[in-house]
């Protein structure tokens, strides 16, 4: 087996802490994101590594608290860096994106690159848009500021981003405020703005939250079709497995701000091998299946990210932490070791005591 370095990546493998050159169109390697406060540091991001290339989907999946949105904001620079008289937050480690170091860069130089290279669609969209501004105007800013072009033909170009992603009478609706637009439509003009500059990377934090099952599935397969369009990355960040289970590529499971499981989705969704993401399966509704039972919840609650529980930070809602001998659970840290081709999870059961608990308990329930 393969076993991980502490950031997530394999040990002497290209792309690694260990080695400087990027291979990936993305890579974040040994990502934290600290943030201090009166209560003590709370560890948000605490050592993430992952890559993404062009034209795939990445999910990143996990509870409210797991360092998912952060992990964004970290990627689009928008942390708070002390300015208005706000704590910093602290960052360390690398971010690759198509061959530059965003971490180290100028707050300048990586402005010119959100909403061009990269861009995000933000969960709430009537927060995320400007009340005070049209939908059009706020395209037209956006498109303007990396486009030596006019008003009109950026007006033209927020027209036409609009009537791409789906709004009825874009030459009309342009000019409509944010109140105005149902919550299904303000997501659409979020995502209008974030490809408008045809960005390689697109981030979509929570894109169907606090919308309706119908407009989730159009929301879901515009950003698909979109990214076949252009090419891009997708990163989609959920706390639904539901949401990227026919999305994404790959999934990168995070709890405690950490990844605890990571492969391709097909192998993340059929053959976990971590007890958090059996708990997340085990409380996802299945609708190609009769559902005789309830749905299983994961004991608990998410940890304090100040005071992280010591070994596997799983091990207070983990029915299986008394397994490992020597009470491993409890006073080691986990590392991520590979479990499959391309599949890694950070857990000290044994193989054959997770392949063991997967067919007979939890596969079964599924």
């Amino acid at each position: 087996m393969t076993q991980l370095s502490k950031s997530g990546a394999a040990v002497g493998e290209p792309g690694t802490p260990d080695s400087h050159a990027p291979t990936a169109f993305l890579e974040v390697r040994d990502l934290k994101v600290h943030f201090p406060t009166d209560d003590g540091l709370v560890k948000s991001v605490d050592g993430l590594s992952f890559t993404l290339e062009k034209g795939k989907t990445l999910g990143i999946v996990g509870e409210s608290g797991s360092g998912k949105s952060v992990t964004s904001l970290g990627i689009m620079g928008l942390h708070t860096t002390g300015q208005y008289g706000k704590r910093k937050a602290r960052l360390s480690g690398e971010i690759w994106l198509d061959g530059k170091e965003l971490l180290t860069a100028r707050p300048e130089e990586v402005r010119k690159l959100r909403g061009r290279e990269m861009s995000m669609i933000f969960q709430d969209p009537l927060s995320a848009l400007h009340p005070y501004y049209s939908i059009g105007k706020q395209i037209v800013e956006a498109y303007r500021v990396h486009h030596d072009v006019d008003k009109k033909t950026a007006r033209r170009r927020a027209i036409e981003m609009l009537d791409r992603v789906g709004i009825p009478q874009p030459d009309k609706r342009v000019d409509s405020y944010p109140h105005e637009f149902s919550g299904g439509m303000r997501q659409r003009a979020m995502i209008a703005m974030s490809l408008v500059n045809n960005p390689e990377l697109l981030i979509a934090d929570e894109p169907t939250t606090a919308l309706d099952v119908t407009v989730q599935a159009q929301i879901l397969d515009l950003i698909r079709d979109l990214q076949k369009e252009f090419g891009s990355a997708v990163i989609v960040i959920t706390h639904d497995l539901g949401v990227v289970a026919e999305l994404a590529d790959d999934l990168l499971v995070m709890y405690g701000g950490r990844c605890v499981e990571r492969g391709p989705a097909e192998k993340v969704f059929y053959e976990p091998r971590h007890p958090y993401t059996w708990g997340l399966l085990g409380s996802m509704p299945r609708l190609d299946r009769d559902q005789t039972d309830r749905l299983i919840p994961v004991k608990g609650s998410p940890p304090s990210l100040i005071n992280i529980p010591s070994g596997c930070a799983f091990n207070p809602r983990c029915p299986y932490a008394d397994l490992p001998k020597d009470n491993l659970t409890r006073t080691v840290r986990p590392e991520l070791t590979e479990v499959g081709s391309a599949h890694w999870a950070a857990c000290h059961l044994s193989p054959e005591q997770r392949e063991q608990i997967w067919t007979e308990e939890i596969a079964p329930k599924l």
